[in-house]
């Protein structure tokens, strides 16, 4: 192949010199080695976070405007984006459609690996079609090596084929290079060569997921989906979420958690509803007018 791409020079594929004896290591030391990289993760998120704040700041406009939250990647990366949009409806009652994750080689790819259908430039071109982009939606392409063509050739369509209606966008990755033509902001996670080298589910992984926490969880906060460090818009939809969602209500209205559960039925499982209809003594649909002119935001309505 003589178009085959050197891919030498990227942080991820280089070699640890801490794990070049890995195969002759203890159990011990293989467990201590592995959590001693796992050090770098948090540095690496330390050193990254003006950068994601800056990008977050850019991103909360379109998304409080009701623009979407799109994750882009193949493999490892795919899963994570994928991983963070599926909590999103049960942690924060949003539509499925409100955080997306697109991966390469579709769902399929999430159990058993499609390892050559990341390199597809065209690869998620039909399915960005489908979504319509507009300028308040946010497409996050995530490659730890930052040079997979899949998650690349999204950020391209992004920027040459929706040209008046252009979401922002952003690669994220785990070793240095220059910002793509593009990409509206560059995320930079530089977590170094991994144990096992150039197995990115490993340090790299682990750094990507941390700032999708934070990207996510961020935003939903600025969208009032949070009071407190509650999750008042948690959709209640097993014993497990509503135990919390009682909870929830407990805490902020100082029932005892019988009369919380019965409050949280009469209000059709939602949390903020419940909590407005007690403090404020209104009823479920009084208390569903009040949230919605304060968009959402629950400590509006309670002052």
């Amino acid at each position: 192949m003589p178009n085959l791409p050197d891919r030498s020079n990227i942080d991820t594929e280089k070699r640890n010199p801490r794990s070049k004896t890995l195969h002759t290591m203890s159990v011990a030391e293989i467990a201590e080695l592995i959590n001693g990289e796992d050090r770098h993760v948090v540095l690496a998120l330390k050193r990254a976070r003006p950068r994601l704040v800056k990008f977050i700041e850019a991103a909360e406009a379109g998304f409080l405007a009701g623009g979407r939250l799109i994750y882009v990647g193949a493999g490892t990366s795919g899963r994570l984006g994928v991983l963070d949009a599926s909590e999103a409806p049960p942690t924060f009652c949003v539509p499925a459609t409100r955080v997306v994750g697109i991966i390469a080689g579709g769902d399929g790819s999430l159990r058993k690996s499609s390892e050559g259908a990341e390199d597809d430039a065209k690869g998620t071109w039909d399915e960005l079609e489908k979504l319509e982009l507009t300028s308040d939606d946010t497409v996050i392409a995530i490659a730890a090596g930052g040079t997979t063509p899949y998650a690349i050739g999204a950020l391209t369509y992004c920027k040459t084929k929706r040209k008046k209606a252009s979401p922002l966008t952003a690669l994220l990755c785990c070793t240095t290079i220059e910002k793509p033509e593009h990409a509206d902001h560059l995320l930079m996670l530089k977590t170094g060569a991994e144990v096992l080298t150039g197995s990115t589910r490993m340090k790299a992984g682990t750094a990507t997921k941390l700032a999708l926490n934070m990207i996510s969880t961020t935003l939903m906060v600025r969208a009032g989906k949070v009071y407190e460090n509650l999750m008042v818009d948690v959709k209640a939809t097993n014993n497990k979420l509503r135990d919390r969602a009682a909870r929830i209500i407990a805490t902020l209205t100082k029932l005892e958690r019988d009369a919380a559960l019965e409050l949280l039925d009469a209000c059709d499982g939602e949390v903020k509803t419940a909590i407005v209809s007690h403090r404020l003594n209104v009823t479920a649909a009084q208390a569903r007018d009040k949230l919605a002119d304060a968009q959402g935001h629950l400590g509006r309505v309670l002052g």
